[in-house]
Parts: C-alpha cells; structure tokens; sequence
C-alpha cells in the first residue's frame, strides 16, 4: 500500500511508542527528517505527499535500530551542541548538554584575552569542545587531539563542516604520553575524557555500554587515569598563566581538584551543571617567577 509523508511518520511513531520509546513522536520526526533530507517545515508542506520505497526502507530500518535501544545521535548520524550540528557514529561519544558548561566556561576565558589565541581540545571526540570554541571565539584557533583514527575522522569531517579549516586542525596524539614540544603552548586547554571507573562500567545504561565505544569511557580502575595524565604530563603545553578545564563525573570534582593542587595549579574552581553536579573543574598553570640576580660583590639583605 503506498504511503504519504504523513503515513510513514505515524508508522514510525507507533513502532517506537510499542518500543515504549518515551519521546516517541519526536523521535518519529527527527528520524523522517533525518532519512528524507526534508525539514520538519517541508514535511508539513508534503505530508499529502507519496514516498517511495526506498525512503519506506530507510526509515523502517532507523526505527528497527532505535527499538533495539541504539541512541537516536548515531541512528541520524549527527546531533546538536551548543546550538551547533555535529557529525557522530558509534567512534566517538556522543556530545551531550552537561559538557556545554565547558565550552561557556572556555570561551569566557578566551574573551578576557586581547590578541590571537591557542586553545587545546585533548580526547576531542567529534571536536565538539574546540570546533565550538573557535566558532564562538573568533580570534582563537583550536588543535583537536585524538587517538583513534574513527573520531580524528570526524573531526576533521566536522572542522570542515563549519568552515574551520583555516583555523582549527586534527592531530594523533596519546594523553598518556607527554606531548611534543613541537606543539608549543595553548591559552586554554580542555579535556573531557573518559572517567568511568572500569567496574561500573558493566551497570550503565544499555543504550551506553552496548553503544557508545569502550575507549571513550572507560577511565581506568578509579576513573581518574586521564586526569592524572593530563596533569601530570601536558602541563608543559599550557602556557604559564593559562587556563587548564576538565569536564568530571559525579563525585570526581573533589578529587580531580586536589590533583590540581598537588601539581601546583591555582584558583582552582569548580563549577556546576544546570542540574546543580560539579561538572567542571579548572585551575590555571602558576605564572613564572622571574629571579633577577644581584649585581657582583653586592650580597642580598635579609
């Protein structure tokens, strides 16, 4: 039997409500939008409007993919930050709103700074942190660092998406190692990444440890490896004065603070969600001190 527009929507909204998918006719939406390249505007306009089978396949398959509890982000292919779009698949976690503090937070910062400045986006996933920031911050060019060759794909198909070639760029990179010098020094550094302690990662939600890639979660035995590597180790890439923001799970502000300390960072904050957890932690790399010498013969007074 041919469908309209306005048939495969409503066919797509029942299979996910019997799914007990909660925001069903949303989903329904979003997911004819995605399969079709029409607008939810366009398909008011057509929804009278025959489709063919191909476009029937396509979103029967997508909602079979939903039903079977696979986040909507990497059933549409892409998802929205920060008010902007975002290419994603199963490489990469999925940009979530929780980590918008962050980049508000950077970009702040940023706007405090006269002149051109350098901001580091380490475990950048999708590049979601350092593309927004350089969109946001026009005098800012951002290096994204990735291990896995999935996501420095998609950060570079992202980078290219919001026309950011010349100002924003991908690099390999190993947080757990100390960076190349090569890579100079940064105003800003961000890094949201993965800090779930490995034996909780077994009772998250299916849609997450089935789904979202292992790499990206899994932050060694108490969550905190990447933390420590990011102190410990890339402290040399930010500038002394500059502006170091970690993105932290519940209950890890406290102790990621106090790995700050310990390595000499100052006015450490920490700063809250809209849902009121500490959500952000961020200290800044102590400026030099300048030792001037006493001229010959002439002794310091106590």
């Amino acid at each position: 039997m041919a469908s309209t527009y306005h048939d495969l929507r409503l066919d797509a909204r029942r299979a996910l409500e019997q799914a007990g998918v909660e925001a069903a006719d949303f989903e329904s939406w979003q997911i004819v939008s995605a399969a079709s390249g029409k607008t939810r505007e366009e398909l008011l306009r057509d929804e009278t409007l025959y489709v063919n089978d191909e476009l029937v396949r396509q979103v029967a398959s997508m909602v079979a993919r939903r039903r079977r509890e696979e986040p909507l982000a990497y059933v549409l292919g892409e998802w929205s930050f920060h008010h902007l779009d975002f290419f994603v698949d199963k490489t990469a976690l999925i940009p979530r709103i929780d980590t918008e503090i962050l980049a508000d937070l950077a970009i702040s910062y940023l706007r405090q700074i006269p002149g051109n400045t350098r901001v580091l986006d380490l475990c950048a996933g999708t590049g979601c942190l350092g593309i927004t920031i350089a969109s946001a911050v026009k005098t800012a060019r951002s290096v994204l660092v990735e291990l896995a060759d999935g996501p420095l794909d998609l950060c570079k198909r992202n980078i290219r998406r919001h026309k950011l070639t010349g100002r924003v760029v991908h690099l390999k990179g190993d947080v757990t190692l100390p960076p190349s010098p090569a890579l100079g020094q940064f105003d800003v550094v961000v890094c949201n990444p993965p800090y779930i302690a490995t034996g909780e990662i077994p009772y998250l939600d299916p849609s997450v440890k089935d789904y979202e890639p292992m790499m990206a979660l899994d932050g060694g035995p108490d969550g905190l490896t990447f933390y420590r590597s990011v102190i410990d180790l890339w402290k040399p890439a930010l500038k002394p004065g500059g502006t170091l923001l970690f993105e932290v799970g519940i209950d890890q502000a406290k102790p990621v603070a106090t790995l700050m300390a310990r390595a000499g960072y100052q006015k450490i904050l920490i700063t809250r969600d809209t849902n009121k957890i500490e959500r952000v932690v961020s200290g800044r790399r102590p400026q030099e001190a300048v030792i001037i010498p006493f001229p010959e013969g002439q002794k310091q007074e106590d």
